[in-house]
């Protein structure tokens, strides 16, 4: 089980903020979790004719950046992020393993051409931080509604979630630890 959450921020949100959300997640993990500033180097994973960020490079450069850590690593990036099979992704994590990628590009009201709304951004990066991190300690998809661990291809999606783990997944966790 790992010892801790570090949360790793090159978003353009300030470490401040991220505070009370790093909290929030280490209650759902059972962890403590602490917010550092990071940058991965996002030239290495540009694709010019997506102009998008493949976030497998950026997950791989979080590995290779802590070797052998026990700590779950969760970089948080501005950037918008795909995979080579979907047109972007909030996030991306190695499952049962030591790091995730969650972006803040999508979550934000401004991308979709609505009003600035900092709560409901937080809401959304807490939800998808929850998400990403259970994929680390080896929970799936779930089909609960309501569950963070359930999957978001749209923001709105994303909303009508909790940032916490429904019935099935918490047991789940507590099978694993």
């Amino acid at each position: 089980m790992a010892s801790a959450i570090h949360i790793l921020n090159g978003s353009p949100i300030g470490n401040g903020p991220l505070q009370e959300l790093s909290r929030n997640v280490g209650k759902v993990f059972g962890v403590r979790t602490y917010v550092t500033s990071a940058r991965l180097n996002l030239d290495l994973a540009y694709d010019p004719s997506r102009r998008q960020f493949n976030s497998t490079a950026l997950l791989v450069q979080l590995l290779n950046s802590f070797p052998g850590s026990e700590e779950k690593k969760i970089a948080l990036v501005g950037v918008d992020l795909y995979i080579p099979v979907l047109t972007f992704v909030f996030g991306e994590a190695q499952l049962d393993g030591m790091a995730a990628i969650v972006s803040t590009h999508r979550l934000s009201n401004e991308y979709y051409g609505l009003q600035r709304n900092d709560g409901l951004m937080f809401q959304r990066l807490e939800k998808e931080i929850v998400h990403e991190a259970g994929h680390t300690f080896g929970l799936y998809h779930c089909r609960h509604f309501e569950c963070a661990m359930r999957s978001s291809t749209y923001v709105e999606e994303i909303d009508l979630k909790r940032s916490s783990l429904c019935e099935a997944c918490s047991a789940r966790l507590d099978e694993i630890r």
